[in-house]
């Protein structure tokens, strides 16, 4: 049988010289959605086959020099496959490990000084409700982060945990109405003040995004950064509440009312007292978007910074003390330090 003739394809365009001598920072694919199989969490040998399925969506970049018209897209793309071939015999041990070959991949295949990979990916973790015990299932977003000159490489793990909080200032509010409320019906100022004391007071609430990312080479578990950022907001949130757990849900919520600020200092405190072993050279960002409900805004408040500054900050060291290591403000900054 003969074989179909190969066309005649000209010349590779993408490795002519550009009419405009300009570098890119950002050459590559967005949105690339694929089902990745990573080791489970129960795992705990890495010849344990067990794994799980997750559903991701991957950005990959690689920089592009100025004497290079263009990358070659297809590269991308076929450095997916290959790896998806190696998963479906050996599992990768977690997201940012895939994140990291990924990296190294697509920098050594498209011949790039930077090469970036991001990926997040959307799992299902099951949770009880606070009141009835109900099992309830949630999804949760995985990011793994990296980069690579095409022999070095350095990652982030995070989350994204959707939560609530409630506003302290309008809980205040509500609280000193209260107060004046029984003192014209006759209530002393002390039983006014515990009467407030002991009703659940109205605030206004608002469902929120809480991130979490930790550069570092240790091994961190997806679920205990959940934990982490969970636990830091007014209070958890689920898909499904009987009417117990939603009482106590919001009883819960509004007594520990907490600013947009509040929760990623709160994040902070909880990797700090979570993840004892972490080291200081970690770089961490910590981030929370309220979307709220009597506004037509968003509040948003973050810190990125080096774990150990942190850790110093929490001990009450001065800001100054920290050095010049404060001055990376960004995960970007942090990721292109290595480079």
């Amino acid at each position: 049988m003969m074989k179909n003739k190969v066309p005649e394809l000209g010349e590779d365009i993408q490795k002519k010289t550009p009419s405009t001598r300009v570098a890119l920072s950002r050459v590559g694919v967005t949105s690339l959605k694929r089902i990745l199989r990573l080791r489970s969490e129960k795992s705990t040998r890495k010849d344990d086959a067990r794994s799980t399925l997750f559903f991701a969506e991957m950005d990959l970049f690689a920089h592009l020099d100025a004497s290079q018209s263009g990358v070659h897209m297809s590269r991308f793309v076929e450095n997916i496959e290959n790896i998806a071939a190696d998963l479906s015999t050996e599992p990768s041990p977690n997201i940012e490990t895939l994140a990291e070959r990924m990296a190294l991949a697509i920098a050594q295949t498209q011949g790039a000084a930077r090469s970036e990979v991001r990926i997040r990916a959307q799992y299902p973790m099951a949770k009880v409700t606070p009141a009835s015990g109900t099992e309830v299932e949630d999804l949760y977003t995985f990011i793994g982060v990296a980069i690579s000159d095409g022999t070095s490489t350095r990652r982030a793990v995070g989350v994204e945990v959707n939560g609530f909080t409630v506003c302290p200032c309008a809980r205040e509010m509500v609280a000193e109405h209260s107060r004046n409320v029984l003192r014209k019906n006759g209530y002393s100022d002390k039983e006014a003040e515990k009467i407030a004391s002991l009703l659940p007071l109205a605030s206004h609430n608002q469902r929120g995004t809480g991130t979490l990312i930790v550069g570092t080479e240790m091994p961190l578990r997806a679920k205990t950064l959940v934990h982490i950022v969970e636990s830091s907001m007014s209070s958890k949130i689920y898909e499904l509440l009987k009417r117990p757990d939603e009482l106590h849900v919001v009883t819960q919520g509004h007594a520990n009312p907490r600013f947009v600020e509040d929760v990623v200092r709160e994040i902070i405190r909880n990797v700090a007292e979570t993840c004892t072993d972490l080291p200081e050279e970690s770089f961490i960002v910590a981030r929370q978007e309220n979307f709220e409900s009597i506004h037509s805004h968003n509040a948003y408040a973050e810190r990125c910074g080096f774990f150990g500054d942190m850790l110093r900050e929490l001990q009450g060291v001065p800001q100054e003390a920290t050095g010049g290591r404060y001055r990376i403000s960004s995960l970007e900054a942090w990721l292109d330090s290595l480079l």
